[in-house]
């Protein structure tokens, strides 16, 4: 596993990888941008017209409580950049690793693997649709671990722990799915849930680190197409005709 991982870290900064990093920074950007606008806009709602229709409907008797909620929201609202990247950095990623899962796959598969047939794209709908799934689940995940924050700093653990699951999960079904059909990939990811979840938490750290996670849909991607490749074990039939032609006896 840390051979995987070292291997997926030393390809993303290489010439045939510089390209797909690029545009994959520049898309996480403009959707982090997008989102964090989002949420800053309905916190600043919350703030001003939600403080009116609260107390309208519970009534002047929690006035003073809902004025010191408005004061937190109001300053949710002003952090709300930062408050998207950091919250949904990982729910981003997984978005974009869908559009380059290809990208990715080919270039590590045809550097460490020369002697296997390559995996076949996947659908451009199928992989859209298991990012947004992914993401998606990721903002829920991440909304029920929320309260757990504001005890003794457990939110951040449970984050941690659940990034590593989710992002573990949706990277090596991409990663399988070349090579299998979904349902298959996900029974494979079931009956090797432990080592997937272990190398999950190799990129959950990756996308704990600012700045540096904008590159993760290519760590995340690279690290999950070694981890298929040792999990599958040696599969004769991948091998190019070529390779696999035995030479006669004598």
């Amino acid at each position: 596993m840390l051979d995987a991982a070292t291997k997926a870290l030393s390809q993303i900064l290489s010439p045939p990888m510089r390209s797909i990093l690029w545009k994959s920074v520049g898309l996480a950007l403009a959707m982090i941008v997008v989102a964090a606008i989002v949420l800053q806009r309905g916190l600043s709602w919350l703030a001003g017209s939600g403080e009116v229709w609260a107390e309208t409907m519970v009534g002047s008797d929690y006035h003073t409580l809902i004025n010191i909620l408005a004061w937190i929201v109001s300053i949710a609202a002003g952090l709300g950049i930062v408050v998207g990247a950091v919250f949904l950095m990982p729910a981003i990623t997984s978005l974009v690793a869908s559009v380059f899962v290809d990208d990715v796959a080919d270039i590590v598969e045809r550097q460490h693997y020369p002697a296997e047939m390559p995996g076949k794209a996947l659908p451009v709908g199928l992989a859209i649709v298991e990012g947004s799934k992914t993401a998606l689940l990721t903002v829920l995940v991440y909304l029920i671990a929320l309260p757990f924050v504001f005890i003794a700093g457990a939110g951040f653990i449970v984050f941690f722990i659940a990034t590593a699951w989710l992002l573990g999960r949706e990277y090596f079904e991409l990663a399988a799915m070349r090579f299998r059909d979904p349902e298959e990939a996900k029974l494979m990811r079931k009956q090797n849930s432990a080592t997937i979840f272990t190398a999950g938490l190799f990129i959950a750290a990756f996308v704990s680190i600012p700045v540096v996670n904008l590159a993760t849909p290519l760590f995340g991607m690279a690290f999950m197409v070694h981890m298929h490749k040792r999990l599958s074990g040696p599969r004769p039939e991948l091998l190019e005709p070529m390779k696999r032609t035995s030479v006669p006896t004598v």
